[in-house]
């Protein structure tokens, strides 16, 4: 289970965007003040929330919405090293006196 205080989150935010979570929560928290009631008491909430966002430069909102998906298809590096089945079913594996070469040892284009 991923648990959100385990290890550290690093910053995600920064720069004017940082710059402007503080302003943005100041200004919140200054209005809220000053309405009162629910709506004021929710005004401090999101202004107490950009604060936090400000000082501390991270956003898990932000860490969520910009997740990369997992890629469709598996890494084609990881199966490289495996001989298709072509070459394994192939005439050339039947015959013991036929020399192949071992695999990983092709020349490439432009090498003898």
């Amino acid at each position: 289970m991923n648990r959100p205080f385990d290890k550290p989150a690093e910053q995600n935010v920064h720069g004017w965007e940082r710059g402007a979570s503080l302003a943005a929560g100041l200004v919140l928290l200054g209005k809220g003040a000053r309405r009162g009631g629910l709506s004021g008491l929710l005004a401090m909430a999101l202004g107490g929330a950009a604060l936090v966002r400000g000082l501390t430069g991270r956003c898990e909102a932000k860490r969520l919405l910009q997740r990369q998906p997992p890629a469709a298809t598996p890494d084609v590096a990881r199966y490289a090293h495996m001989p298709m089945d072509s070459e394994v079913h192939s005439p050339d594996f039947e015959d013991a006196d036929v020399e192949s070469t071992p695999m990983g040892h092709e020349a490439r284009p432009g090498q003898s």
